[in-house]
C-alpha cells in the first residue's frame, strides 16, 4: 500500500462530486447565485490550506466509511442539503466514475493526469474568484512537487492501492451502461482499441535477441485490437494540454444518471457486512478523522437566507423508493466507534463536531433533509 495515495483519492472524488452537483443544480433550475455559492463554498472547504497540509502528509488509506464521512460533511459545507438516499447516490456515482478512470489509465503515472483534469475543471467553476483560483493553483504546485519525481514503480503502487480501495464495488451506472463501457453485472469493459500508453509501441511485433543482445529475428502476430500510437504525452505542468480525457466532466451534457446495485455483487455485500463489525483500527480511524476534519472549515448558515434541498433523483418519489429498496448492508451508515479509553481524543473529536454543527438550519420537510447532519454525532 502506498502512503501517497490519499491526496489523489480525495481530490479526484471531490472533483467528481462537483461535476455531479453542478449537473443536478442546473437540472433542478436552482438560481445561478445559489448554485454558484454552493460550488464555491465546497471548493473553499476542499482546498483549505490547513486541510490540504494535513491531507498531503504520508499516511495509509482508511476504510470507505471513514472517507465517506468526510464527503458527507463536505457536501453540506454550504446552504445545500442532501438526504440519505441522494447522498448514497452521489457517493456511488463518485466512486464508480473514479474506479473507471483508474482502471483505464494507460500508464500508472497517468493517475496524476486524471487528477489534473479534475483540478482544471474545478478552476472552470471559479474563474471569477481569484482567491479560490490561487488555492487550487497552490494545490497544483504541491501535487507537482510531491508526485513529479516519483518512479514508475511508485505510481504503480499508488494505482494498485486505489484499485484495492475500489475492489468489489460493482454499482451499475446508467451513463456507463448506455455507452457500453459497463456490463449488466456492474463490471467495466476494458477497451481493445485507441492509443497505446505514451512511450510504447502498437502491439503486433515480437523481436528475438541472442545472448549478445543483438536482434536476430522478428515475428508479427494478430492482436485482435485497433490500437494506434499515442500522439503526444499529456502535460504535467500547472497549465497545459493533458491529452488524456479521463477525469474530464462527463456530465457537461445534461444526461440523466441512475445507479443500481448489482444483484450479482455478493462479495460487496459480505465485505460491507464485515466492515460493520467492530473495527480493530477504530482508534486510528478516529485519530485520522479528528486530524483531517480539524483542518476543514464548514460554513455555518447564518441570517435569514434559506437553504435548499438537492435531489439527485428525477423525482421525490424515486428518491423515496431508492431509500426503501437499498439493502441495509449497502447503506452508508456511520459505525458507532467505542473508544472510551482515549478521553483526550474523544474530547478533541467532540470539539470538532461542535464546530461542525449548523446553528441555523433551513426549513423543509423533516423527512427530506435531516438525516445526514446528525450522522457523525453517533461517534
Amino acid at each position: 500500500m502506498s502512503v501517497r495515495t490519499l491526496p489523489l483519492l480525495f481530490l479526484n472524488l471531490g472533483g467528481e462530486m462537483l461535476y455531479i452537483l453542478d449537473q443536478r443544480l442546473r437540472a433542478q433550475n436552482i438560481p445561478g447565485d445559489k448554485a454558484r455559492r454552493v460550488l464555491h463554498d465546497i471548493i473553499l472547504t476542499m482546498f483549505n490550506k490547513n486541510f490540504i497540509e494535513e491531507l498531503f502528509k504520508p499516511q495509509e488509506l482508511y476504510t470507505k466509511k471513514a472517507l465517506r464521512t468526510i464527503y458527507d460533511r463536505l457536501a453540506h459545507a454550504s446552504i445545500m442539503r442532501l438526504n440519505q438516499a441522494s447522498m448514497d447516490k452521489l457517493y456511488d456515482l463518485m466512486t464508480m466514475a473514479l474506479k473507471y478512470q483508474v482502471l483505464l489509465c494507460p500508464r500508472p503515472k497517468d493517475v496524476l493526469l486524471v487528477t489534473f483534469n479534475h483540478l482544471d475543471a474545478i478552476k472552470g467553476f471559479i474563474q471569477d474568484n481569484p482567491a479560490l483560483l490561487n488555492l487550487v493553483d497552490e494545490t497544483f504546485r504541491r501535487l507537482i512537487e510531491v508526485y513529479g519525481g516519483l518512479s514508475a514503480g511508485q505510481f504503480q503502487l499508488i494505482r494498485q492501492t486505489l484499485l484495492a480501495f475500489f475492489q468489489d464495488l460493482h454499482i451499475r451506472v446508467s451513463i456507463f451502461l448506455k455507452d457500453k463501457v459497463q456490463n449488466s453485472n456492474g463490471r467495466f469493459v476494458l477497451p481493445v482499441s485507441g492509443p497505446v500508453p505514451w512511450g510504447t509501441e502498437v502491439p503486433g511485433l515480437i523481436r528475438m535477441f541472442n545472448n549478445k543482445g543483438d536482434e536476430v529475428r522478428r515475428e508479427e502476430f494478430q492482436h485482435g485490437g485497433n490500437f494506434v500510437t499515442a500522439p503526444k504525452e499529456g502535460s504535467f505542468e500547472v497549465y497545459g494540454d493533458r491529452v488524456l480525457k479521463l477525469g474530464t466532466n462527463m456530465y457537461s451534457v445534461n444526461r440523466p444518471v441512475e445507479t443500481h446495485t448489482s444483484g450479482t455483487s455478493k462479495n460487496l455485500t459480505s465485505q460491507t457486512q464485515q466492515s460493520i463489525a467492530p473495527n480493530p483500527l477504530a482508534k486510528e480511524e478516529l485519530n485520522f478523522l479528528a486530524k483531517l476534519m480539524g483542518g476543514m472549515e464548514i460554513k455555518k448558515l447564518s441570517g435569514p437566507e434559506p437553504g435548499f434541498r438537492l435531489n439527485l433523483f428525477t423525482t421525490d418519489e424515486e428518491e423515496e423508493q431508492a431509500a426503501l429498496t437499498r439493502p441495509d448492508e449497502l447503506s452508508h451508515e456511520v459505525v458507532n466507534i467505542q473508544a472510551i479509553q482515549d478521553q483526550q481524543r474523544n474530547q478533541e473529536l467532540a470539539r470538532i463536531m461542535e464546530e461542525f454543527e449548523v446553528t441555523d438550519q433551513p426549513r423543509w420537510s423533516a423527512s427530506k433533509g435531516d438525516g445526514l447532519l446528525a450522522m457523525m454525532d453517533e461517534l
